[in-house]
């Protein structure tokens, strides 16, 4: 079932407090949405809400925790639903990144990846989807990945394995949920100007090298502004399209992965071997000022 209409509706939004999360409370309050708002910052989730109410939309309710607890996901979808009944969107933006190579990346970094990317989404699924199937009015479903959930981007493979099983589960919950008349979107973004592009760590390489702040320059120069994210992701949301891309290129890279292999797989390995002079030169210089 597509939503053609958001007013009246109600629409979760995680990580509402920055980036896409925040630019999508914003525009889904700004076409009538009631708004459930969560994020880990307390304080940033207090500012969006402060500005949607300003703006004179509602927000329904708001809670700061961090979805990868999955009894604090448990405990405030127990009082949303008191509060507000079924809900008839659900979208999983929140998330986090870091970079590294195998050699590099720790334990927790593959754990942060899964927990908070993949987990934390299954979380929400498990405590919001249920009654709005009980509740049988339909509904929507939106899982935020990434181009890295589509595609070997270089130095990606703890972020992908949270993003390509997000993925996965959206390909099976589109399926599984149709005959439920919930829609399911899932949301392949590529370069973003969000927060994380400054906050994004990469294990063992200073930010501040010259290498580092060009490549970080030249992603920003590319990337797509979170308001345009959010307007994607709505029209997603009406026209019920499964894949959200916000960028040609992702939508492109994606595209020729699957029709040309080959040429695919030599300009993969040739950017993974290029991330690699550039950020093991920066790592490497790292090490030795810290000798």
């Amino acid at each position: 079932m597509a939503i053609k209409d958001l007013r009246g509706i109600k629409f979760l939004v995680t990580g509402a407090a920055s980036g896409i999360g925040r630019a999508l409370a914003l525009a889904a309050a700004g076409e009538g949405a009631e708004l459930i708002l969560t994020d880990l910052s307390a304080g940033g989730l207090d500012d969006v809400a402060r500005t949607v109410r300003e703006r004179g939309g509602v927000v329904l309710h708001t809670a700061a925790f961090d979805i990868s607890d999955y009894d604090a996901v448990t405990a405030f979808a127990n009082d949303v639903h008191e509060r507000c009944g079924s809900l008839d969107i659900v979208a999983n933006v929140a998330g986090v990144s870091v970079w590294g190579t195998v050699d590099r990346l720790e334990h927790r970094h593959w754990k942060l990846m899964v927990d908070v990317n993949l987990m934390g989404p299954i979380h929400v699924i498990e405590n919001f989807v249920p009654p709005m199937i009980e509740a049988g009015r339909g509904g929507h479903l939106v899982n935020v990945s990434s181009a890295a959930g589509l595609l070997a981007l270089p130095w990606h493979s703890a972020y992908s394995a949270g993003k390509f099983g997000l993925r996965g589960v959206s390909e099976v919950l589109r399926f599984d949920l149709k005959r439920e008349r919930i829609g399911v979107s899932l949301v392949v973004p590529g370069a973003v100007r969000t927060p994380l592009v400054d906050t994004v760590e990469i294990v063992g390489v200073d930010r501040n090298s010259p290498e580092v702040r060009k490549l970080t320059e030249r992603f920003v120069k590319h990337a797509a502004s979170p308001e345009k994210v959010a307007q994607a992701i709505l029209t997603g949301i009406k026209k019920n399209r499964f894949m959200v891309y916000t960028s040609f290129d992702t939508r492109f890279g994606f595209w020729w992965a699957r029709k040309f292999a080959p040429p695919y797989n030599v300009v993969m390995q040739a950017g993974n071997d290029y991330f690699r002079r550039v950020l093991r030169s920066s790592a490497t210089k790292k090490e030795r000022r810290a000798q």
